[in-house]
């Protein structure tokens, strides 16, 4: 009962907002013209319909196939302003099949030429990279909503965001986060073992000492843009905890639970075009506390990426540096050996850990190579992006082809594949996020 009555209320405002549409579009064509001033309503909605299909894993035959309709609405009364993106679909997920009502945003607030500030459920990002960004610590991800566009795994944090326009190229963020909304990460579906199962999540309590805050400065000029930002609080990404071990005979019970931890991240980005090329660089420094006595907090240490950005033949492309150094690392052959089972165990997930957070080594390597063109005027896009880790030999490969049918409709198809060697984080990730999607939209 509590599905059907969501799913009646948001077609209820779907078709309200879309009967709607022919009136707010004047609205907003009327005032259009009118300066900042003047403007006393604007009123758009847009939104979309979509069929999506993603699956051929080696653990599914169908990873997730849903059906979705979306309404974004954007409504600014004076200094007033409301942004909604609602989304119902229906399909499959990892052999679940239900009904599923999303709030993917909706804020409300206080919009002028010197000061904005927002409060609600958002999601705002940071960093100038393409893909890996050492600063992006505001926004959780759903990696396991699997579809051929990556942005929609970004989730939402109930937050409030403000940004002072000290110029036009200068601002200045705060952003208060006051709990805790982890990134999804489905541990429950890798193949560890027979003998080892996850319970549920560590976390932490709704405090204000368990809230998050940062801040970042950022400036935007026509030959240079950069920012220094600071973030204190629980990072999105976390790894696991051993819960309890018990030994029955000779056969081990072993139960896992995801733990998130505190941090302290200060960053810095840095965009310089040079002619027809782009210089970016992004680094953070995370600093942790208590790592030397709990597995699944990481060593303090540094985040950081380069890259450049040149077109040729008309083809945009992207090449980044990934790098991570490990303050404090101390090897596994430094370490006392395992006396016990338990303590046999502890080390195991120890190494797990260190995967997770690319601290296998002192120094981590990587690189990405995005490529992407356009044809017959922007109705046939086809891009590609790659990764592979020097440190762990893991890697990934991404095409993907958008064909825009018409105005409104439009199609994609494509694949993602990576490997990696026995007992890394690709190997068990691949049993799952290893397919093909395809994917038909109507936009409006």
């Amino acid at each position: 009962m509590k599905w059907i009555s969501h799913s009646l209320f948001l077609l209820t405002l779907f078709f309200l907002l879309i009967s709607l549409n022919g009136f707010s579009q004047s609205l907003f064509e009327s005032t259009v013209n009118q300066s900042s001033d003047e403007k006393k309503l604007l009123f758009d909605i847009n939104g979309y319909g979509r069929g999506s299909a993603y699956g051929g894993s080696r653990s599914f035959d169908y990873s997730q196939v849903f059906a979705e309709f979306a309404g974004q609405v954007r409504l600014s009364i004076k200094r007033a302003f409301l942004f909604s993106d609602l989304r119902f679909r229906y399909g499959l997920q990892f052999n679940k099949t239900g009904a599923e009502f999303e709030m993917k945003e909706t804020y409300v607030g206080y919009q002028s030429d010197k000061l904005d500030v927002y409060l609600g459920a958002k999601i705002v990002t940071w960093g100038r990279m393409d893909g890996f960004n050492p600063t992006d610590n505001i926004t959780p991800y759903d990696y396991f909503f699997l579809t051929g566009n990556p942005d929609d795994q970004k989730l939402s944090n109930f937050l409030l965001h403000s940004r002072w326009h000290i110029t036009p190229a200068i601002n200045l963020e705060v952003v208060l986060i006051p709990f805790y909304r982890p990134s999804v990460y489905r541990y429950d579906l890798f193949n560890l073992g027979e003998y080892t199962t996850f319970t549920d999540p560590t976390m932490p309590a709704k405090t204000f000492e368990n809230g998050s805050i940062a801040g970042r400065f950022n400036a935007d000029f026509s030959h240079v843009g950069f920012s220094l930002s600071y973030f204190r609080g629980y990072d999105p990404y976390y790894g696991f905890n051993l819960k309890s071990f018990t030994l029955n005979g000779f056969v081990p019970s072993i139960e896992l639970t995801a733990t998130p931890y505190q941090k302290s991240t200060f960053g810095a980005d840095l965009e310089i075009p040079i002619g027809s090329w782009i210089v970016r660089a992004e680094a953070a420094y995370n600093l942790t506390k208590d790592w030397d006595t709990n597995m699944y907090i990481p060593n303090p240490g540094f985040y950081y990426v380069a890259g450049v950005e040149h077109r040729f033949w008309d083809i945009v492309t992207i090449l980044q540096y990934i790098g991570y150094y490990t303050q404090d690392f101390v090897s596994f052959d430094d370490l006392p050996a395992p006396q016990t089972p338990e303590q046999i165990v502890v080390r195991e997930l120890t190494g797990f850990n260190r995967k997770i957070f690319h601290q296998q080594e002192r120094y981590n390597h990587a690189a990405s190579l995005s490529l992407s063109r356009s044809f017959l005027h922007n109705i046939l896009n086809v891009e590609a992006a790659s990764y592979y880790n020097f440190t762990s030999n893991e890697w990934f490969v991404r095409p993907k082809i958008g064909w825009k049918i018409n105005d409104h409709l439009e199609t994609s198809l494509g694949c993602f594949y990576s490997e990696g060697p026995d007992e890394s984080l690709f190997y068990y990730a691949s049993d799952v996020m290893n397919g093909a999607f395809l994917e038909l939209k109507v936009n409006f």
